[in-house]
């Protein structure tokens, strides 16, 4: 993991190609999970694209970050999101505002990993 600011450049190519990203966070208590995902918001123009087959980079997409929790034993099944709770969201308007909500939530950018990498139910 990295100490920088900033996000290492294959996290940053990832969410400028719209992909979402994920870092698992302390949970209220230990029979639960929890998660942080950052999702870059997609324009009519990546639905086309996706429609031809290619993937449109944009690197003046904006953000939702969002901090949820899960019952812990919920995870591996269809039924996830019963007990689940959205603990906070916030919106970024770009890539310094959404280094600025990341710090802010007193998270790394080198954090983030994709969400195959996790447990993220999502």
């Amino acid at each position: 993991m990295q100490d920088e600011p900033d996000w290492p450049v294959d996290k940053l190519t990832a969410l400028r190609l719209g992909r979402r990203l994920v870092t698992e966070v302390p949970a209220s208590r230990p029979d639960r999970r929890a998660f942080v995902d950052v999702r870059p918001a997609l324009s009519r123009a990546d639905h086309i694209a996706r429609d031809e087959g290619w993937v449109r980079g944009d690197a003046g997409r904006c953000f939702r970050l969002e901090h949820r929790e899960y019952d812990g034993h919920r995870l591996d099944g269809f039924d996830y999101d019963v007990g689940a709770v959205l603990v906070a969201s916030a919106d970024a308007a770009d890539e310094a505002d959404l280094l600025t909500a990341v710090a802010a939530w007193g998270l790394r950018p080198g954090a983030f990993v994709h969400p195959w990498e996790t447990d993220d139910p999502r």
